[in-house]
């Protein structure tokens, strides 16, 4: 369990790291990949402050008076590109007035979290998957109706037509990708084709009705399957090429240096990518004139894309041309700009690719290990390319964990009722009326509850209860709140949160309105923690993090937790929490 409950205790100058203080953020006019660290000091709202719809407002007066900069020369454009548009301690909102809290909108390091996010990359993964799934359906019911008998028939194609959309759906053969050739499919087409015919006789056998079905038609049936679906699946794939033709996707390249030129190059030469490069975003680049006007290092001579490096300006061209796609010559995660400007991007439902060279360019692409599956071989002209998912996974927990908690914490609460009871009745004895504390914490969805446990503070004030950080020694802890907070008994109460739904018995620790906004403001990934349901204690918790430490620690662990959970990775979690309690790990 962790030690966020009231107390007080001044913020330490200089343990920004340790404490969370955001000392300085990313202005409007500064190159993505700048620095994030600094000295502390009062400054104007930069883009990184600001809610997400104001970075849709009009560049700043000083970015149209500017030099228009221009990126790489490009190759026969094509026509109709459209040209370049000249847990911390501080202060923070509502601190002062001595008010209730009004509930955040949990906002991150790159903007606010929005509870319901942009679904529009989501529509586009669906527009392209329903297609094909229906050309495998097509196609599996014409091979069935050719080569079974028509006592066999339904249970088969009842069988084949749902087992092979989950198989490839599985193997990842709906996603999408950019110019695909039926082909390429067929050897994994055929293997999930030939297992779900596999599934459609085990059905038949468990009807009684395997006679029905001769081994020469299973194999016709498998073969036959395998070639409809490839050609249903070659003639969807000619309509989206034709379509994409017509009309491309508006997209922006980030990166710099040749490999950057060339992919920018190849999207505007070739429309069959369905691509249509409108802008060049150079993370952690001055904005000053390219010399010449090229942007070319080999003096190709052509009209140049506009070249953008901050994020205000990114916003901009992606409002103004309605860009859909976003094109990465190296992992945007390697670098916390580009870090921040995927994350940007996936809020807006823009769809990321990943391109990279091979050894001929001096450049290692997708190389495998011995051992590991064999990567991809889609490409863009050459460049081994693969898609990339910017926005935040959601979290697959469900009703699972909802189950695992009621089965946990209904029995607990029965078990724990007499060490409540004697825990409440220490505390009315020594310290006085008020065994219980109730404070309002932001849980799954930047949503408000409160969270209940025994009171450890003598005289705790709402308001500095709600803006004040608790360290250890804190000198109003009574005796007993001292003892309840060691043994971490004083979480018990927080059972009742469970059994309402508004906690998990795993998940981070609920954090206080005020210290979720100065956290998201300092730390990227905070806000996003909020994806999943808040607990009783973590990942980062069972790993030593609570009390005073590193709120960036605490995020990283927290987001890790929720993208790779599990119920094994919980009941873990559990025991490890038990084992502290015995080791009296508590604050």
């Amino acid at each position: 369990m962790t030690t966020d409950s009231t107390g007080s205790a001044p913020a330490r100058p200089g343990t920004a790291g340790r404490q969370g203080r955001p000392e300085r953020l990313e202005r409007p006019d500064q190159p993505l990949g700048g620095p994030l660290e600094g000295p502390s000091e009062r400054r104007p709202e930069g883009p990184l402050d600001r809610p997400l719809e104001r970075l849709w407002e009009r560049p700043s007066e000083r970015s149209l008076e500017e030099p228009a900069r221009t990126g790489p020369a490009l190759p026969r454009p094509v026509p109709g590109t459209p040209a370049a548009p000249g847990e911390d301690r501080g202060t923070g909102e509502g601190a002062e007035d001595g008010g209730p809290l009004p509930p955040p909108s949990v906002p991150s390091a790159r903007g606010p979290v929005p509870v319901a996010p942009p679904r529009t990359a989501a529509r586009r993964r669906r527009a392209t998957a329903l297609p094909i799934a229906a050309a495998d359906l097509a196609g599996t019911a014409a091979a069935v109706l050719a080569c079974a008998d028509p006592g066999a028939a339904p249970a088969l194609l009842a069988s084949a037509g749902t087992v092979l959309p989950a198989l490839c759906a599985r193997a990842g053969l709906y996603r999408p990708r950019l110019d695909p050739r039926a082909l390429d499919e067929l050897p994994a087409l055929a293997t999930r084709v030939a297992a779900a015919w596999c599934v459609g006789v085990t059905a038949l056998v468990a009807c009684g009705r395997s006679a029905t079905l001769s081994w020469e038609s299973l194999l016709a049936g498998v073969a036959s399957n395998a070639v409809l679906v490839c050609a249903a699946r070659g003639l969807v794939h000619a309509a989206h090429r034709l379509r994409y033709r017509r009309r491309p996707r508006a997209a922006l390249v980030v990166g710099r240096g040749r490999t950057a030129r060339a992919v920018t190059a190849a999207l505007a030469e070739r429309p069959r990518y369905g691509l249509r490069p409108v802008g060049l975003v150079e993370p952690g680049t001055a904005r000053t004139p390219h010399p010449g006007g090229t942007g070319a290092e080999d003096g190709t001579a052509a009209p140049p894309l506009p070249v953008v490096t901050t994020l205000e300006d990114v916003a901009g061209v992606v409002a103004r041309s309605a860009v859909q796609d976003v094109v990465f010559v190296r992992s945007p995660w390697e670098d916390p700009g580009t870090a921040a400007l995927a994350g940007l991007l996936g809020e807006h439902g823009v769809s990321g690719w990943l391109v990279r060279p091979g050894c001929a360019l001096g450049g290692h692409g997708p190389h495998a290990a011995p051992g590991t599956a064999r990567p991809a071989d889609a490409h863009l002209w050459g460049f081994s390319c693969r898609q990339l998912v910017l926005d935040c996974p959601r979290p697959r927990t469900g009703w699972r964990k909802r189950v695992l908690d009621l089965a946990l914490v209904l029995p607990a609460l029965v078990l724990a009722a007499p060490l409540m009871a004697a825990c409440a009745l220490a505390v009315r004895v020594l310290d006085g009326p008020g065994v219980l504390f109730r404070q309002e914490r932001i849980g799954r969805g930047g949503r408000p509850f409160t969270l209940v446990k025994f009171r450890t503070v003598r005289g705790a004030d709402p308001h500095e209860a709600a803006t004040r950080w608790t360290v250890a020694g804190d000198a109003r802890t009574s005796r007993i709140g001292r003892l309840l907070r060691r043994t971490s008994l004083d979480e018990l109460p927080q059972l009742w949160n469970v059994v309402r739904g508004d906690m998990s018995l795993v998940g981070p620790r609920p954090e206080r309105p005020y210290f979720v906004r100065q956290f998201s403001r300092a730390h990227p990934g905070y806000a996003q923690r909020h994806r999943g349901p808040v607990g009783l204690t973590g990942l980062a918790q069972v790993h030593g993090l609570r009390g005073d430490t590193s709120i960036e620690d605490r995020a990283r662990f927290d987001n890790h937790y929720i993208e790779t959970w599990s119920l094994w990775q919980d009941v873990r979690i559990m025991c490890r929490t038990a084992a502290s309690l015995f080791r009296l790990e508590g604050r």
